[in-house]
């Protein structure tokens, strides 16, 4: 990228540019003000104008918003920047899908990964943290620790530096590459609440980006107090990443249940804002050999579920360097899809997608909390290279919770 900066926290010790590629639109329109650069009363104006310049054409440089005036050009150059952050490097899968390490500031790297032909056409897999407190014991994010919340211009940068590789300026109406976004990458949404709403406001509004809300699924491991404020305040479709169906076993793979149990959680989701058949919840279940893949495991999540607009998406176990666990069998997990269609529910098995290059659900996690990534992957890459005659090195980086068959 031509311009990159560090979206995180701003020096004290000399004033620094603002990022306004994070601000709402009412927050665009305060800041313009604010700064002095320009007048209250035409602040909301200009506040339309630049956010169709940035988010319906991508621009990065105010020079090129010609219904702007030159003079006020160069005093918004002054005061604020539109600044991506930087792709440290992309892999490609054999089945296309796309993986990216964004460096958002010194030593803090984070995944997204863009799945074609999912959803209505393509669907971009964001993370909300750096690093994950909660220590799911499938998940291979949760062996790293929280490094810090994303911000809400950093969530909103994944969307355009992955509209930047995929062409995707200006917003299509039609033939879209990406029109589903799927907060299942690194950290826990709901832990990060404020800046995914404030994100999930700019990605969805109508002259920008233009992603409906419809199409943009939180997924939650389940933090109870906060489900009503997503619904209310984002209006987003609902996943719940829930993998068992009674506390002791939930309690061991997803340890977040010793604060909000089964029950709690099934109560929460039940009060969920606009829930209805036209809005379904979805359930991620991922499928553990002989840990919660029995017929009668299925016959008890048909009973939990009971009453609730549901999805079920069963995630064939992606496996990662350390793990103890087994992707359960074939045929078992072809039983216990059959068990959930019977009782009325739509039981996709997720086609595993991006596992040569560990994209696949489960498999992210940043390594910015030890040795940058690229670099990482670029010394593994000479090493590879020189005892191979240049062969291409195979190596891979894990990361954390992505999606691959969300959507009808």
């Amino acid at each position: 990228m031509a311009n990159t900066l560090d979206l995180s926290v701003k020096s004290a010790a000399a004033p620094s540019l603002v990022n306004i590629t994070g601000l709402t639109r009412a927050g665009l329109a305060k800041a313009l003000f604010e700064s002095g650069v320009v007048e209250e009363r035409k602040a909301k104006m200009r506040a339309t104008q630049v956010w169709r310049w940035m988010h319906h054409y991508g621009f990065t440089d105010f020079d090129l918003m010609t219904d702007i005036a030159k003079e006020q050009r160069a005093l918004f150059k002054e005061k604020f920047t539109l600044a991506r952050p930087e792709i440290s490097e992309k892999q490609v899968s054999q089945d296309g899908t796309r993986k990216y390490l964004i460096r958002m500031a010194p030593g803090i790297e984070v995944e997204a990964v863009y799945i074609p032909d999912v959803g209505r056409s393509g669907a971009l897999c964001v993370s909300s943290q750096v690093g994950c407190t909660l220590n799911c014991t499938f998940c291979h994010t949760g062996t790293q620790k929280l490094v810090r919340n994303l911000t809400a211009a950093e969530i909103v940068a994944q969307v355009q530096v992955v509209r930047d590789d995929l062409g995707e300026w200006p917003s299509p109406k039609e033939d879209r590459k990406l029109s589903n976004i799927v907060f299942m990458g690194m950290g826990e949404p709901l832990y990060n609440l404020d800046n995914v709403a404030d994100a999930i406001d700019i990605i969805s509004d109508g002259e920008g980006i233009a992603i409906s809300r419809r199409r943009i699924t939180v997924s939650t491991s389940g933090v109870v107090p906060e489900l009503e404020a997503l619904g209310t305040r984002t209006q987003a479709m609902l996943a719940i990443s829930l993998h068992a169906t009674n506390d002791p076993l939930r309690d061991v793979l997803v340890p977040l249940n010793k604060k909000y149990n089964i029950e709690q959680l099934i109560e929460g989701i039940r009060n969920y804002p606009g829930l209805s058949n036209a809005r379904r919840v979805t359930f991620e279940y991922v499928m553990l050999k002989d840990v919660n893949d029995s017929p009668n495991e299925a016959r008890a999540l048909i009973r939990l579920l009971k009453g609730i607009p549901a999805k079920i998406n069963l995630i064939p176990f992606n496996p990662w360097p350390g793990t103890d666990y087994q992707c359960s069998d074939w045929r078992a997990i072809e039983l216990f899809a059959s068990i959930l269609n019977k009782a009325g529910y739509a039981s996709p098995i997720r086609t595993p997608r991006g596992r040569d290059i560990l994209a696949a659900c489960g498999q992210l996690k940043s390594e910015s909390e030890k040795k940058r990534a690229s670099t990482v992957r670029r010394e593994q890459r000479e090493e590879t290279a020189s005892n191979q005659d240049n062969a291409p090195a195979e190596v891979s980086l894990p990361f954390a919770h992505l999606a691959g068959g969300m959507f009808d």
